[in-house]
């Protein structure tokens, strides 16, 4: 798992068209501070946020290898909490698909990519979000156990989690309050009606809810240009 997380962070960098923001998504991934790298790698703080403002070029593949074998190493040194995450296996059967930007997004770009409708406005919409994962939220509910409940967070929970045949949109933010895993944004696709418990819970997290009319295929064939 090391060798395939390792691999798939420095390609994302490498091919990214703004190295200095894919860098700083996943040093936020791994919840390791500009100066702890830093300290880590035995360079200046101000060497990484130079890379990751674009205040300076974007780093050739050594600086590259180095700064994501650091990441690695010091989640190791931690308990590997972030390679647990990722070592995650076969997709679940709820998850219709699943995939990661090549640089993240905003939560408002994200509603106007989806032209999605926001539920709670009052929660602010300038989070990243780094991916998406479109679920069937009835085989969701019928048989996600705890274990696989971590399937639909891909390669990072900052992500865009949305959920199709919804009628109420309760249980879905109800499972979401007792994790402590919490996605960037939630999209209900279609919803009957929403239960103001669902719009509730999710300001209480702090997690921006919207709606999308989109046909799901649409908002999957937008998504996946970004990736």
């Amino acid at each position: 798992m090391r060798e395939q997380l390792r691999e798939k962070i420095a390609g994302e960098i490498t091919l990214s068209s703004d190295a200095g923001k894919t860098i700083r998504k996943w040093r936020e991934e791994f919840g390791i501070s500009q100066q702890d790298l830093a300290r880590h790698l035995e360079i200046s703080p101000s060497v990484i946020s130079d890379y990751e403002s674009g205040r300076r070029k974007s780093p050739g593949i050594a600086m590259i290898r180095r700064m994501v074998d650091g990441l690695i190493d010091m989640d190791e040194a931690s308990g590997c909490n972030v390679l647990k995450r990722y070592d995650l296996g076969e997709k679940h059967d709820c998850i219709i698909s699943i995939n990661e930007f090549r640089t993240s997004i905003t939560a408002q770009e994200f509603i106007e990519l989806t032209e999605a409708s926001p539920l709670n406005r009052n929660v602010p919409q300038d989070r990243n979000i780094h991916g998406y994962t479109v679920i069937d939220s009835i085989k969701a509910i019928t048989s996600l156990s705890s274990f696989d409940y971590l399937k639909i967070y891909g390669w990072s929970s900052e992500r865009a989690l949305i959920f199709t045949g919804v009628k109420f949109g309760r249980s879905p933010m109800i499972a979401i309050r007792a994790h402590p895993l919490k996605p960037g944004i939630v999209a209900y696709h279609r919803p009957e009606h929403v239960d103001e418990l669902a719009i509730k819970l999710a300001t209480l997290e702090n997690i921006p809810l919207i709606k999308i009319d989109l046909p799901v295929a649409e908002i999957v064939d937008r998504l996946r240009k970004l990736i």
